[in-house]
């Protein structure tokens, strides 16, 4: 079998497959999940997008279908895909799963530094509905000192628009006791 030098290939089922075409093919439509690219997807795309050990051992997040993005010291950025299971009896989002969301961030955010911390406070404003699309949450450091720090998640939609404002204080471990 020929070595194609010019893009990274992956070989499943000994049928080589561009890596350029599966992450060209990925952004234009979502494949069925019992298709071929599908498995290639999962195996292939999934593995390869942002990963942190704090967000993986969250089983809550991950039940509520928030997605990492980015994270970095003092930023996080993470999105949730709306479905069903997120929509309150007034066909909105519900608070709860737009909190999660933007919870999410915090926690990714105010533990990138390394040292565990843990919300000693929290408030959300809700600003907007939002009824379709994907709901993306980005946490800002504003205040770090050994024992306290803050953060300002804002979550937004599709368009950019505010959705809600939340806020939110740790309490930093001091490592060693």
């Amino acid at each position: 079998m020929p070595v194609n030098t010019h893009c990274k290939s992956w070989e499943i089922k000994k049928i080589p497959i561009p890596f350029f075409y599966i992450r060209k093919t990925m952004y234009q439509s979502t494949p069925q999940p019992s298709s071929l690219l599908y498995s290639i997807y999962t195996l292939v795309i999934r593995s390869m997008e942002p990963t942190d050990p704090f967000f993986t051992k969250d089983a809550w997040a991950r039940e509520a279908g928030i997605e990492l993005m980015e994270v970095s010291a003092g930023r996080a950025k993470v999105r949730m895909r709306i479905a069903g299971r997120h929509v309150n009896s007034h066909g909105t989002v519900h608070g709860g799963a737009i909190f999660t969301l933007a919870d999410t961030a915090f926690a990714l955010a105010s533990n990138s530094h390394g040292t565990p911390a843990a919300a000693i406070n929290a408030h959300i404003s809700y600003v907007k509905a939002a009824t379709a699309g994907t709901l993306y949450a980005e946490a800002r450091e504003t205040s770090l000192n050994p024992k306290i720090a803050t953060y300002t998640v804002t979550v937004t939609d599709d368009n950019g628009e505010i959705i809600a404002l939340f806020q939110g204080m740790v309490y930093r471990k001091t490592p060693g006791r």
